[in-house]
């Protein structure tokens, strides 16, 4: 990402020539780490220089603030890759502050396969050359990670034990964890079981791990493979609250093709909708998938978005509905890149003070005031699907309305120039990989590659600017 609307200090400037201002070191990993809201990824495989750049910016602030960091990425920004990379760069650091590490890896592990995936990025630290984990693994890390594995009830690490490269069984043999009496997952298994002593349990959980025994936990995957009626097994995983809801989402479809009981489905779909943090994009998948759903799905969306943190002030979006957005987001989505931007569309209806959306192609159209499923058509249909005028829309924009900011969902495929957004923040959102992109010579910021944690970003991008 180029930022170029940064004061200038000591004359450094940004890659587009911009005047930039180079952060202190702990506000630079902060802003390095919440912009992996937005693109976190397997760092060693698809996000090397984003892990170069932390592990560098790791190196120059104190212990503490690392492992501050990490667990304001696990806890407010909920990211699950970022922390562990930020406890792989804290056991470079823990001879400075014994015990500190220890204490990190148990609070920043929360889900039982996090252990093996922090081992594994550990083991391909480049500080670490491949060496086995036996040779590389530390005193803290180890008395951390056994910790962290009694947090879990027997489900839980029943749920996790895949068939990873290092699996729950290695983790264990590694750390030499043991079941506690009174931890309060097994406390609650036990008294399910009829156990009355919670060692019991868990040693024959831990057991089970080790010698490859363990039941598998009741999860829809296990209950499916089983060869049992596919519509009782999913009533009764719905009945019995037993289905996550992402899963819900995405069985939609074998739910239907199964006749499931559609009151069972439409009252998951509701009771869920919440807790659960769905965004609009999920939906949206989810009504092409199952376009019998779409009321429900609707209902459940809105529900869904309804708790979201406000937005303040007035926006502008402004969506690319030019023939090159008719293609997919990913060569492994079904969401063409113009339907992921009118669920950009959706949430911010809900969550902002004030929102007017906006398509350019040939010309700027505005949108109906829309709420849920049905923005996505009027967007659709706004104009024809051709060229791409951004630069005339920009203007007719600004010409109607000066928003407290403007956010452009584009392929950057513009066939005029662009100008400075005015004296509102800017914000371009590339969702294709083409080269060379557009000169953003103004006081834009540029987002490559689309998420549905930008307006995650963009709110933690101005909470931080009004507090300098």
């Amino acid at each position: 990402m180029a930022k170029t609307n940064v004061a200038a200090v000591n004359n450094e400037r940004t890659f587009e020539g911009a005047h930039a201002r180079i952060p202190v070191p702990v506000s630079q990993l902060e802003r390095q780490v919440a912009t992996c809201m937005l693109f976190e990824n397997t760092f060693y495989e698809s996000g090397s220089q984003i892990a170069a750049e932390i592990a560098e910016t790791c190196a120059r602030v104190n212990p503490m603030e690392i492992a501050a960091m990490a667990i304001k990425a696990r806890n407010d920004f909920k990211l699950r890759h970022v922390p562990l990379f930020l406890l792989v760069q804290l056991n470079k650091r823990r001879a400075e502050n014994p015990g500190l590490l220890r204490a990190m890896v148990t609070a920043v592990v929360q889900r039982p396969d996090e252990m093996g995936e922090f081992l594994s990025l550990l083991q391909k630290d480049p500080a670490n050359n491949g060496k086995s984990l036996k040779k590389i693994v530390s005193a803290q890390v180890k008395r951390g990670l056994a910790d962290a594995f009694k947090k879990f009830s027997p489900y839980q690490l029943a749920k996790w034990n895949r068939d990873s490269v290092i699996k729950l069984r290695d983790v264990l043999f590694i750390t030499h964890a043991k079941p506690k009496t009174g931890v309060k997952g097994f406390v609650r298994e036990a008294r399910k079981h009829g156990v009355t002593t919670p060692d019991d349990i868990g040693s024959q959980t831990f057991a089970g791990i080790v010698d490859g025994t363990l039941e598998s936990a009741d999860t829809w995957e296990a209950a499916l493979s089983a060869g049992k009626d596919k519509r009782e097994t999913w009533e009764r995983l719905l009945t019995e609250n037993k289905l996550g809801y992402m899963a819900l989402l995405m069985n939609l479809r074998n739910m239907e093709e199964a006749k499931v009981n559609r009151v069972f489905v439409e009252k998951a779909l509701l009771d869920g909708a919440l807790g659960s943090r769905a965004l609009p994009f999920r939906f949206i998948s989810a009504v092409k998938h199952a376009p019998a759903y779409a009321q429900a799905l609707s209902d459940a969306m809105l529900k869904a978005i309804s708790t979201e943190e406000k937005l303040h002030g007035s926006t502008s979006l402004m969506i690319d509905v030019s023939g090159s957005m008719d293609v997919p987001i990913s060569d492994k989505s079904t969401m063409l890149r113009w339907e992921a931007a009118a669920a950009l569309g959706i949430l911010l209806r809900e969550i902002c003070d004030g929102v007017r959306v906006f398509t350019f192609s040939d010309h700027l159209s505005e949108v109906k005031n829309l709420r849920g499923i049905g923005m996505i058509d009027g967007v659709n249909h706004s104009q024809s699907h051709n060229g791409t005028y951004l630069g005339v829309s920009l203007k007719e924009l600004f010409s109607k309305t000066i928003p407290d900011r403007v956010i452009v969902i584009t392929d950057e495929q513009s066939h005029d120039d662009v100008s400075k957004p005015n004296a509102c923040r800017g914000y371009i959102v590339n969702v294709a990989p083409y080269r060379p992109a557009l000169d953003l010579s103004g006081d834009w910021v540029r987002v490559s590659g689309f998420s549905e944690r930008i307006v995650d970003w963009i709110r933690y991008e101005e909470s931080t600017e009004a507090a300098k």
